[in-house]
This record gives structure tokens, sequence and C-alpha cells, in this order.
């Protein structure tokens, strides 16, 4: 390795460790609204394989993912028996009742799948679904909470889709880790712990109550060994039966009898919606950055487009001899991405039911034209959504959103160069808190704008029946000049999650640094008008710095949960993110 490499290994250690003498201001909790809670930083030390690696946020979900592989599986299987032990050691944030994006990468074959598993609102579903008697936007808490912000799960339809295509080992197979973590346990974590202390609304519903609560309310604590006979019982069943067990029969009628009986926003989900739900594999996103190629999901999630756009708007300033975060450096990074979300805000939604100019927003002359608007002296008084090359019209207005994800990130390397990024959600934490055959359903509808018009113009987000939500997620593949992958990664942290990946690429590809060393780097994130500094880090230093630029700065923490592998001379690098609890395995 270069001295270079090292060089940044150690400087990034040092900004997430805070080797300056410092104190950082605290984030009062009202001001930014975050979509899990934070619980504090998990050494990683990332690691080293020559075969494959699994990277996740949970250790047992990383075993069954290394297991299958050991059983003969590829990157496929692989992400997926990660998940469904996911969905019992992480419920807070994925599982079957919720969705995913998913990258494939055959190298067999050379080619590229992306698998669009996202949630779909039900067929009677209207505009003014997240709207009060008085035409008002719903509070979040309102709206999160219960039937109406229920979309019909996605991730097991993805699954099959996928499964079918590209799996090795049989479908039932995937399930078994899972369904035996359901029937024989597992410890709670911190993590899931110190989650199910700060919800101030699970523990008063009685099914999720009785699950995860003690008779007095306090969730059980650290160490319990939480079994789910109920989980166990579900995934048997898709197990055996299908996906089909899942979208019909038994299963999906209680999902439907949750969600319309609900004393919480009944809702309008029919066993016709179960039943008439497919996942859709769509063309990937790809685009030059520097000598690379980077590919991500299309619509209707704006995390490959949002990640292709930044990195194509910094590709023109020199990052590579900036220092890893210095207020030049950082000061770019926001600037492009308020670029990024102005774009976002306008023109991404589920391309079923609103064309949306992929291309356009990612064509190289488009991007150069926005770079321009960037100034390294200082803030852009405004930044607005611009006008792509295009084929058709488009006249959007800019959507509002309660969204706020609560989600996972799997990124897989198999021994055969097969690879897996893939990105799944329940949204808000603990989704809608209706819970069903041991697992939570989500609150993706959330995720639409509850806005339909704005500035006198149509919302391509807005609500209506059958459509998918706009995402945020962004499942990313890197690859080199000879087609080679460099980088598989990906974040959960809802509109976050652009800014929180695409920091991880360019410290990996502009900055050499491990994949650990990238995901441990701090983060700089965008709410709205304030810039967030990761609390406790040298990066904290940077607030008077960058406030001189004009930009309005908060420090606090952030819960992200970057996973990434990277591949260089032949060896395979894992990175697990420290805010989180996962890990890496390989081999």
């Amino acid at each position: 390795m270069t001295l270079r490499f090292l060089l940044r290994f150690g400087l990034a250690a040092c900004l997430l460790s805070g080797c300056a003498d410092r104190t950082a201001a605290p984030l009062a909790a009202q001001e930014l609204d975050f979509p899990e809670a934070s619980s504090g930083l998990v050494e990683q030390k990332g690691g080293t394989a020559s075969k494959f690696m699994v990277a996740a946020a949970n250790p047992i979900a990383v075993q069954a993912g290394y297991d299958a592989i050991k059983a003969g599986g590829n990157a496929l299987d692989a992400a997926f028996a990660t998940q469904l032990v996911l969905n019992l050691v992480e419920p807070q944030s994925s599982g079957i009742g919720g969705g995913a994006f998913v990258l494939y990468w055959d190298n067999t074959a050379k080619k590229l799948h992306a698998y669009d598993g996202r949630e779909t609102a039900p067929a009677t579903a209207t505009e003014d679904r997240f709207l009060a008697e008085d035409g008002t936007a719903m509070r979040r808490p309102q709206a999160v909470i219960g039937g109406k912000s229920v979309g019909v799960p996605g991730l097991v339809s993805a699954m099959k889709l996928a499964h079918e295509r590209h799996g090795t080992l049989p479908w039932a197979d995937m399930f078994s880790s899972a369904i035996g973590v359901a029937e024989n346990g597992f410890a709670v974590s911190p993590r899931l712990f110190r989650l199910l202390e700060v919800d101030k609304t699970l523990s008063q519903i009685e099914t999720p109550a009785a699950h995860y609560y003690l008779p007095d309310g306090t969730p059980k604590p650290v160490g319990t060994v939480l079994k789910n006979p109920a989980m166990a019982t579900t995934l048997q069943r898709i197990a055996t039966e299908g996906s089909d067990a899942f979208y019909k029969g038994s299963l999906a009628e209680d999902i439907v009898a949750q969600v319309r009986d609900t004393t919480r926003n009944p809702a309008d989900l029919t066993l016709a919606d179960m039943a008439a739900y497919r996942a859709k594999e769509r063309t990937p996103l790809c685009a030059p950055y520097r000598r690379f190629t980077v590919c991500g999901m299309p619509a209707p999630t704006s995390g490959g487009i949002g990640v292709i756009q930044t990195l194509g708007l910094l590709e023109k300033f020199d990052l590579p001899n900036m220092a890893p975060w210095s207020t030049d450096a950082a000061h770019l990074f926001v600037e492009a991405s308020r670029l990024v979300y102005a774009d976002r805000a306008v023109y991404i939604a589920d391309p079923d039911f609103s064309p949306v100019p992929e291309q356009g927003l990612i064509d190289r002359g488009y991007l150069a034209d926005r770079a321009a608007l960037i100034d390294p002296a200082g803030r852009m008084a405004k930044a607005e959504a611009g006008k792509p090359p295009q084929k058709g019209t488009y006249n959007y207005g800019p959507g509002r959103d309660f969204e706020r994800p609560s989600t996972t990130h799997i990124s897989v390397i198999d021994d055969q160069g097969n690879a897996v990024s893939m990105t799944s959600s329940i949204e808000g934490a603990f989704g809608s808190h209706l819970m069903v055959g041991g697992f939570l359903l989500n609150n993706q509808l959330t995720d639409f704008s509850y806005d339909a018009v704005a500035e006198g113009r149509t919302v391509a987000n807005r609500v209506e029946g059958g459509k998918r939500p706009r995402s945020s997620m962004a499942p990313i593949i890197v690859f080199d000049e000879n087609d080679q992958i460099v980088a598989v990664s990906g974040s959960p942290g809802g509109m976050a999650i652009v800014p929180l990946v695409t920091k991880t690429l360019i410290a990996m590809l502009d900055w050499d640094m491990t994949p650990q060393d990238a995901t441990n780097l701090p983060n700089i994130l965008m709410f709205g008008p304030t810039v967030l500094l990761e609390g406790g880090t040298a990066l904290a230093d940077r607030k008077e710095d960058l406030e001189a630029l004009g930009h309005r700065v908060r420090v606090g923490n952030f819960p992200s949960g970057v996973h990434a592998i990277g591949v260089r001379d032949g060896m395979i690098f894992g990175g697990a993110d420290p805010r989180r609890e996962g890990t890496v395995m390989g081999e």
C-alpha cells in the first residue's frame, strides 16, 4: 500500500476520535429530527479477505450471510439470508414488512441488475391522504403511526424476483438462519434497547408492547434473550410455500386486517392490493467519475441519481489534493449537496406515474453548468432546481414529505466475484408500529409529498393509488476502467443517505482510504438550511470557518449505518459504521 494511503488512514482515524483538544457544542434535540436515535460509537476495525466479504449492521446477521456463502450460495443468497436475520435483531430498521432496492453484479455475465422492491400505495389512495380536515398537513407523529402510512410491502417480492433469476441456494435455505434466531432467540443489544427506550408510542400498542417491553412499560433489558415464535412460523411458511404465502392467504389477510382495524389511522389496504404487488427489474443508472464508473438505482429512489450528481458536480474540483474534510473540501461538498437536494425535490418520483429526466439530471454538460454555480469563496444565496436536458415537458413543483427512514444496508462480494449492494427499510424507527406475524409493518407512504400542488405546479411525488413513494436509498457499486469492482456501499439515513454514501466514495476514490477508514470519516449533512457537523470529532472545529463562508452550522451526532466493501490489488477490504453495531466477515 502507498504511503499516501497509510497517511490518509491515520488522518481519518484522528478526525473520528478527535485528536484536537476541544469540546464540541451540543446539538439541541429539537433542532434537527433524526430517523433513529444515536446510540454512540462502537469501535470497528474493519477486515480483509481474499475470497469473499459480508458487511451489515449486526454480527448475527453477518454470520448468516457468511454461512450462506460457505454453503455454496452466491452474494444474492448471502444478502437475503443477512436481511432476514436483520428483521429480527434490528427490527426498528427493516424487514419483510417493508421494501428494498437491490443492485446485483453478475460477474460471469458481466452485467449489473437493479431490482425495485419499493412499497406501493393502496389502489384507493388519494392525494389528500396526509391532510387534516382543515386542509393542513398532519403532524408527523399523527401521520406516521398506524394504518394510513402502510404501503404494500415489497421485500419478499423483490427477493423472489431476484432469486429466481440469480440465486444459487434453494429458496428455503435462505430462511434457515433467521428461523433459528426466531426460535432460539438473541440477546437484546444496547442499540435496540436504546431505541425501545426513546420510542414514545411502541409500548402503548398491544402486540409490540408484549414482545419488546416488560409489564411496567420499560424495554426488556440488554442481554434478555428475545424469542419470536410468531416470526418463526411466518418465515417457515414463506420458506415452504414461496412468496405467495406472504401476498395471499391468511398472512395477507392478517396484514390487511391490522391496517384496516387498528384504532390508529385505520386505512384502506385490501387483499387485492396485496395480491397485485410486483417487484420490478429496472435499468441501473451509471455515470463516470474521474477514472471510475459509478452505478446506482434509478427512480423511484433519488439516491442513485443524487450520488452520481454530487460526484459529477465535484469532479471539476481538485478533491484528491485537498485534505479530507478541510474547510475547502467541506464547503464544496455542502454546496454540491444543496444543488442535488433542489433537483430532488422537484424531479424525482415514481417513473411509472411521472416522467423523471434521469439522464438529463446526470448529463455531464448539465452538471458542468450547475457546478459553475458553486463559489469556493462563499455560500450561494439560494440553491434552486435546474433545467436538465430532457424529452417532453416537465413542470413540477417542489414537494414536501415526512421522509424519516429507519433503514439498513448490506454489502456483499462472493468468491465468484458477484456482488450485492442492498438497502432496505421500514421507514421511521419501528415503522408504523403495527405488528403482525412477528414483524413490523412499514410507514413508507409518508415518503410521499403531503402537498399535491406547490407554487402553482403539480408535485411529482404526490400520493396516488398504486404508486411507489420517492426514496433516498442509494445502494452503489463502483467499477474501474476494466469493469472490475472497486467499491460496494450504501447507508441508512433518510434524506441524509446521499451525502453519507457520497462521503464514503470520495474518501475511498479520491483520498485512498480503506472502507473502514472511509466509513469512520466524520459526517457532514444538510437539513434544510442547516449544515450538521459530527460532534466529538476534529471536523467540529470547522464550524467557525464554514460559518465565515455563510453557512448555518450545528454540531451533533447522526446514526448513519454505512457498510462498505472495497477491492484493491486482489484483496477485499470491509468497513462497518461505528455509529451502529455492525461488522464485516469474510475469508
